[in-house]
């Protein structure tokens, strides 16, 4: 059971790393060009091309924040009916015991919000976790300089790991069945 969660974890941050970062790249690659276009199109040089670099680079981490949020509610329509191990997570009908064999979006709503609250608390937990370690090991710096987007997808990561081993037992539509 415990490869089982492994192996489905696995996949589904495969899924969210992939499809996050490469929907961001996109759209800052876009937001990049448009603000080069409406600064007159200059000519390449070092100096042009380091700040298209970093205008890169500022509005990376911002499409990446809501990139996260849309691929995670996508990633969850992935992990269900797929036998991984022996095993596979089922979504059920409302106030019935029927599988939803083909799942959809708007199968997932009530779900999801169930599960990214899992995630959100779990996310907290590691945080403040982590917080209470680094005040305690390192007390030259302030509480929160370790504290960026890539720790906190990390943790989301982690999060995603042990919400998916406790999400049978939260939510009365989730399942996990032999195949």
């Amino acid at each position: 059971m415990s490869q089982f969660y492994f192996l489905l974890w696995l996949q589904w941050a495969l899924r969210v790393s992939v499809s996050s970062v490469l929907f961001a790249i996109f759209f800052s690659s876009i937001v990049t060009l448009f603000i080069y276009i409406k600064q007159g199109s200059v000519e390449l040089s070092s100096e042009v091309i380091k700040a298209l670099v970093e205008v890169f680079l500022f509005w990376f981490p911002l499409v990446w924040s809501v990139a996260l949020l849309v691929a995670l509610f996508r990633s969850l329509k992935y992990i269900f009916n797929k036998c991984v191990a022996g095993y596979e997570l089922k979504l059920l009908e409302c106030n019935k015991s029927d599988v939803i064999e083909v799942v959809g979006y708007g199968d997932l709503v009530k779900v999801w919000r169930r599960w990214f609250m899992l995630m959100i608390w779990l996310t907290g937990v590691q945080m403040i976790v982590v917080s209470g370690l680094m005040y305690i090991l390192d007390t030259n710096s302030s509480i929160f300089d370790w504290f960026s987007i890539y720790i906190l997808y990390l943790f989301i990561l982690l999060s995603g790991y042990i919400s998916f081993i406790l999400l049978g037992g939260r939510c009365k539509k989730v399942k996990v069945k032999k195949c």
